[in-house]
């Protein structure tokens, strides 16, 4: 393994250290106004808890904000944020109106990168969120998991694992994100592939509170009955120009993006979206 290149699981400081400082080798700070200061759409983290950012706004507004938030330069002037984003929604409860940042010159993959380096060891990201996070990297800059696991330092296993909750019935994930069922419940239903029947069994553990141990005896003693799947009919495989397009339209909307060929000039294009920042982004792309 090349040990020169920096890997991201030694966390933030590391990757400030070795990207995105100025000629004299120090990343330059200032003080910016809040509504300069635009969202990081690769930030995995969808949810933030009301009462976490009640706390740090009150400490902000006793200290201030004691840590730079991590912005980049957007070419018409505003900043892009790229690590801090509860501090900055702290600060707006607590009432400030400018924040000190942390100017660094970082490309998208940079920006990612950094986005997934802030949030993959705090213990209050759920799985779905971190899963998501792995996903969109892998998709949007083309490696493998193993190269992933090798730039965060975590075994390749633990993140196929995360990223087969994805599999999971959309209800279950939904779960899994409000803390309603744990991770261990989530692994339990991702080895179901009825998506009915995964969403009747979270259901039951919610309800009855169920351990995962308990969960897993209630899946191995009642097996329900499949019924046969009809045959899926093979889709044409796509040709390097559509992939290509996909690359391209990923790289422009910055959301997830899939051409599902249907048929000989058939087909639709999928734009998957996880907050309202990316639906408007999508909107206003659209509408150009």
């Amino acid at each position: 393994m090349d040990t020169t290149k920096p890997r991201l699981g030694r966390g933030l400081d590391a990757l400030l250290g070795t990207m995105g400082t100025n000629e004299a080798g120090l990343a330059a700070t200032a003080t910016v106004n809040l509504d300069r200061i635009q969202n990081n759409p690769f930030q995995p983290r969808k949810r933030f808890d009301d009462d976490e950012l009640l706390q740090l706004a009150s400490s902000i507004k006793e200290h201030g904000v004691l840590q730079p938030v991590v912005v980049r330069v957007q070419s018409d002037g505003h900043y892009q944020l790229i690590a801090g984003e509860r501090r900055v929604r702290a600060a707006q409860v607590a009432g400030l109106t400018a924040v000190p940042v942390h100017v660094v010159d970082f490309n998208d993959q940079q920006t990612h990168e950094a986005a997934l380096v802030e949030n993959i060891q705090r213990s209050d990201l759920n799985a779905i969120e971190k899963a998501q996070g792995f996903r969109d990297y892998i998709t949007r800059f083309g490696i493998s998991t193993e190269q992933l696991a090798t730039k965060l330092g975590m075994d390749r296993t633990t993140i196929s694992n995360l990223l087969g909750l994805l599999n999971l019935a959309a209800e279950v994930q939904d779960a899994v994100r409000l803390g309603q069922i744990s991770l261990g419940h989530a692994k339990v239903l991702k080895g179901i592939p009825n998506h009915p029947r995964q969403i009747e069994l979270c259901k039951e553990t919610i309800l009855k509170n169920l351990s995962v141990h308990a969960l897993d005896l209630l899946v191995k003693t009642v097996k329900p009955e499949v019924p046969a799947a009809r045959p899926a009919k093979v889709a044409p495989e796509k040709t390097a120009h559509v992939q290509s397009v996909e690359n391209e339209l990923r790289q422009r909307l910055s959301v997830r993006v899939e051409i599902q060929v249907k048929a000989k000039e058939k087909g639709q294009i999928v734009l998957g979206f996880d907050t309202n920042d990316d639906f408007e982004r999508i909107l206003e792309a659209l509408r150009k």
